[in-house]
């Protein structure tokens, strides 16, 4: 367990945190500032505050965007100290039935694979389509109130899409970790992947035994399911790791999680922390591996300048957690103009899944100026690796009328190797 008063006490109440928070900028409330939630925790864990549903609405407020982690002078871990009370949150009130169901589905993927099939094939019952988005409005759906842009699910997962082992020419193995977005929805991400390890040569395996990465759970307090998902995971990454060159993953929020929090997680279980920084190396975000150790830049300069202004998104589990900024656009310049946006490394309000169905004022209100900033681009087209920011960008686009198409930067290089 983490020493609440220590890093409490540690704040020396500079104040640079402020500006940066997401959910502080929303409301403006001291209480939902990171200098405020080190004051509540330190006073909870004290047991000079009583953690009422006021207390826990509070704890529940913020997007866990680890921006004030990044500017501490300190580096002070108020994400995980929110994190980790959000687990006593949840062993005090309990979990929503449907967050129950949400983390019941995600920790049991076969019978997640049956409830995607028939969700694909009732969606329509309960939502209305927008062709030109491929995408639908949630409509008489218990789980969300709000009338929003909401991602498809497949017909057929990605997974269940393709064989165990795709066999490309021998010149590497890796491994991919689709994460449950684009496994159950955003499935040309998965697909394109396929395709770029085709033009390389290098053999993909679909490791399809994978469970959820585990950060909805996490970031809603459910540490029971992150539990056995992180330890489900490890298990079965270092079953085949010493057989492939690394596990990609074209996610951010994903490869964050395996890569990052697994080891914070596990801190008060000595063995898993320490098998979990073991598999660390063999974990890298797919264009981060794809820039640094094939020649695939070299191969999409051969290939013609396409058309289409893009502007990159900073997913904050890409950028502050891992580092990984410069390879997508590296990869992405090769063959389309890029045009940055006034900060890209802006939050988008996503926030997770407590954010989203019931705090969704929040999240609308953190994405309408990420949207604003793509339109000031005028870019065709807006990037992120993070189904998560995916979708809250897209819903944000829809309310703000911008007509920009999301594509995960995979998707974009996928499509530039197909031109002559």
């Amino acid at each position: 367990m983490f020493d609440y008063d220590s890093i409490s006490d540690t704040c020396i109440k500079c104040g640079k945190c402020i500006p940066v928070c997401t959910i502080h900028d929303v409301n403006g409330d001291e209480a939902t500032s990171p200098r405020g939630f080190l004051e509540l925790l330190g006073a909870y864990k004290k047991g000079h505050l009583e953690l009422d549903k006021n207390v826990k609405s509070i704890f529940e407020s913020c997007f866990l965007c680890t921006n004030c982690v990044d500017i501490c002078p300190n580096d002070l871990p108020v994400d995980m100290l929110i994190e980790q009370a959000r687990n006593d949150i949840r062993k005090k009130y309990g979990l929503a039935w449907y967050k129950k169901l949400a983390f019941f589905l995600l920790r049991n993927r076969k019978i997640m694979d049956i409830g995607a099939k028939l969700g694909f094939v009732f969606q329509t019952c309960a939502f209305k389509k927008d062709d030109k988005r491929s995408s639908m409005f949630l409509r008489n759906f218990p789980l969300i109130k709000y009338d929003r842009l909401f991602p498809s699910l497949a017909r057929k997962s990605f997974l269940n899409s393709h064989p165990d082992v795709i066999k490309n020419g021998g010149k590497g193995k890796v491994g991919i970790f689709i994460g449950c977005l684009g496994n159950y929805m955003y499935t040309d991400v998965g697909k394109s992947l396929l395709e770029i390890l085709k033009v390389l040569k290098i053999d993909a395996y679909l490791i399809k035994q994978q469970k959820c990465c585990g950060a909805p759970s996490y970031f809603t307090g459910d540490f029971d399911s992150v539990d056995a998902l992180a330890k489900f995971n490890i298990e079965y990454i270092e079953s085949f790791q010493d057989d492939l060159d690394a596990i990609i993953i074209p996610e951010a929020t994903c490869s964050a999680m395996i890569k990052e929090d697994y080891a914070h997680f596990f801190h008060d279980q000595p063995e898993w922390r320490e098998r979990a920084i073991a598999i660390k190396p063999k974990i890298h975000m797919a264009t981060e591996y794809l820039a640094k150790n094939t020649k695939l830049q070299e191969i999409l300069k051969e290939k013609k300048k396409l058309d289409a202004l893009v502007t990159y998104h900073d997913p904050c589990h890409a950028r502050k957690m891992q580092g990984v900024y410069k390879e997508p656009r590296d990869l992405i310049g090769q063959n389309y103009l890029i045009k940055e946006m006034s900060d890209p490394n802006r939050c988008c309000g996503f926030g997770g899944v407590t954010i989203q169905i019931e705090k969704f004022a929040f999240a609308k209100a953190a994405g309408l100026p990420k949207a604003a900033m793509i339109k000031e681009t005028k870019a065709d087209i807006v990037s992120a690796e993070c189904s998560a920011c995916r979708m809250q960008i897209g819903n944000s686009m829809h309310i703000s009328d911008v007509k920009t198409i999301f594509k995960n930067p995979v998707e974009l290089i996928a499509q530039a190797l197909k031109e002559n």
